[in-house]
């Protein structure tokens, strides 16, 4: 027998319902998600890579003690997931 506690909630079709403890990790991570942003709104210009933006991203997250979710997905190797000009979405 499969234990499937560990599970994501997307593999078990369990719906989680989060606690306040889940609720305040949430929003600490939403705060440093707007923190990362705001520090880089002065950095991006024309001329300036992505792979200097995804740089940036990756030192103020180990600055913070935080992880990148892209990291590692798939094979992805990078700490932002960022789409040049006027697309709003890649995959």
């Amino acid at each position: 027998m499969t234990d499937t506690s560990l599970l994501l909630p997307m593999r078990t079709g369990e719906i989680r319902i989060h606690d306040a403890e889940g609720f305040a990790g949430m929003r600490k991570a939403g705060r440093l998600v707007a923190e990362c942003l705001d520090m880089l709104v002065p950095e991006v210009k024309p001329g300036v890579t992505t792979e200097h933006l995804d740089n940036l991203v990756r030192e103020f997250v180990m600055d913070h003690g935080a992880t990148s979710a892209t990291i590692g997905y798939r094979g992805y190797r990078h700490a932002s997931c960022i789409s040049l000009n006027h697309v709003i979405c890649h995959g």
